[in-house]
């Protein structure tokens, strides 16, 4: 393990808050809509694109405030792993309310906890947020967002698709294109340089190909649910991350009923399951 991660020092964050404020505008929920491939007009009051919440408050930092790999520096609210590789792995949604275009919205995040593991290839640092979203009309949606950190070793290979796995009731599939990766990275301004620099994934983090966003996969996983309720959002939506996904042909979103529930995943057209999701309907 890695000795210079001072994991205590780290562990002195936990407790840090921070507040925003965003509002759905038409504007950002067609943007969306339309990185999902669902066109038609939005208007205030219209319900918004399920995701919408990854698209708000995000961190605007000026070009000289980014570190190396276009996120923006180290420290602040987050405390400040000295592990390059920063990645989303997982979360979970409870939802007591739906968002609507034109909600003004709130956000108060929390450093809930900082864990320092061993992986296979290395020192792995787990950081864990809460995020608490309210509108006017009262709370909305409550987060536990799960960031992970590592070293650059060149990441290891996806893992097949799980033997449980039910036979998919509900099935699409989406292109993995890197204009797909280029819009949803600018309805979320995300900068990660992963997403849309080919030599950077390759020559600097060993990934084969430009990496598909953990909150795009999990917005597609989070619509097909919502499709699957007949258009009410579920109460518990927990997704993790378990192979990373690269542009070039097609993933495929897969959900089915199991039991009271629902299972969700993401495959890719290698067969690697990338992303799982269990779901509580309301």
């Amino acid at each position: 393990m890695d000795t210079a991660l001072d994991v205590d020092h780290l562990r002195g964050w936990i407790g840090s808050t921070h507040e925003t404020t965003d509002t759905i505008s038409p504007r950002l929920a067609r943007s969306l809509a339309a990185v999902l491939d669902q066109p038609g007009a939005l208007a205030e009051g219209d319900p918004a694109p399920p995701g919408i919440h990854w698209c708000l408050s995000p961190e605007i930092a000026p070009m000289s405030a980014l570190g190396p790999d276009g996120h923006p520096a180290r420290g602040g609210f987050l405390p400040p792993v000295p592990l390059p590789r920063r990645m989303w792995a997982g979360g979970e949604l409870a939802f007591t309310d739906a968002f609507r275009v034109g909600d003004t919205v709130r956000r108060h995040s929390e450093v809930e906890e900082v864990v320092l593991k061993q992986g296979r290839t290395g020192a792995l640092c787990f950081v864990t947020l809460r995020h608490r979203y309210t509108t006017g009309r009262g709370p909305a949606l409550t987060e536990r967002h799960d960031i992970v950190y590592r070293a650059l070793e060149a990441p290891a290979g996806g893992t097949p698709p799980a033997p449980d796995l039910p036979a998919p009731q509900e099935t699409f599939s989406v292109a993995a294109t890197p204009v797909l990766l280029a819009r949803y990275s600018a309805v979320t301004f995300n900068g990660h340089r992963i997403h849309y620099d080919r030599d950077y994934c390759r020559d600097e983090e060993g990934y084969p190909g430009l990496v598909v966003h953990g909150p795009l996969q999990a917005t597609f996983l989070l619509g097909l649910s919502v499709r699957m309720l007949g258009g009410a959002m579920p109460a518990r939506f927990g997704f993790r991350g378990t192979s990373p996904l690269f542009d070039g042909g097609a993933f495929h979103v897969n959900g089915a009923t199991r039991g009271a529930g629902q299972e969700l995943w993401v495959q890719s057209d290698a067969g690697r399951v990338t992303m799982r999701a269990e779901v509580t309907p309301a």
